[in-house]
């Protein structure tokens, strides 16, 4: 092995994803609400949280407190109807196969994203949990909730696992609650994004595939 092989860096770099409309091109509660037929209600509160209009973690409750009683079966009916961005699941594949560690961190739910998470090779999963007692959920978050803050510490505590600097850190997602991680990456990727997120990214994508995004990583793992 040569002295310059033996010195670079055994990850590549950290890519680290939102979920709902940036790793799937739906938002997961609002396909749980479809079920408990409120989703017009959740999306209205939704719409207004990733614009940074509302509180994420108050939003957050408002949304899940009209699933009440709903049968806890219905995520694995939701589950079978995830549909995965363009383009995303090939970005993970070239990001793995050179190096890259891979997270997905959420405001949406661990019951519904894990498994695709798994089967699609991901490193991490940070997500919010449905509380679920009796074969249905409470209406409540069980734990704390994922929110812009807890993305953001997600990002630097897989920094610091891994030992990977800010510079080779790129940061994907969509709406306002993405901000503090797109600032604390070292290319904050804005995806067909709100307006408050674009006005920090370094670079905003129309989509609609993801895989648009492969330069920027190349770019930020020589760095």
């Amino acid at each position: 092995m040569t002295a310059a092989a033996s010195a670079r860096p055994a990850v590549a770099g950290l890519l680290v994803s939102d979920v709902d409309s940036t790793f799937l091109t739906q938002e997961v509660i609002e396909l749980v609400a479809e079920h408990a037929e409120v989703r017009d209600r959740v999306e209205e509160i939704t719409t207004a949280a990733m614009r940074g209009e509302l509180d994420f973690s108050q939003s957050l409750r408002a949304r899940v407190a009209l699933l009440e009683g709903l049968e806890e079966s219905v995520l694995a009916e939701v589950r079978a109807v995830l549909v995965p961005t363009p383009g995303v699941l090939e970005l993970v594949s070239r990001a793995k196969a050179d190096g890259w560690i891979v997270a997905l961190v959420s405001g949406g739910f661990h019951e519904v994203i894990d498994e695709l998470a798994a089967a699609s090779g991901i490193d991490h999963v940070l997500a919010n949990r449905f509380e679920i007692e009796g074969g249905r959920l409470t209406g409540r978050v069980s734990g704390p909730i994922i929110d812009g803050t807890a993305k953001r510490h997600a990002l630097q505590e897989y920094a610091r696992m891994y030992r990977v600097p800010a510079e080779r850190i790129v940061a994907m997602g969509d709406g306002a609650n993405d901000r503090e991680m797109l600032q604390a990456a070292g290319t904050g990727i804005a995806f067909r994004a709100k307006p408050a997120l674009r006005e920090v990214a370094d670079v905003s994508l129309e989509g609609p595939s993801l895989l648009d995004a492969w330069p920027h990583l190349q770019t930020a793992a020589v760095r």
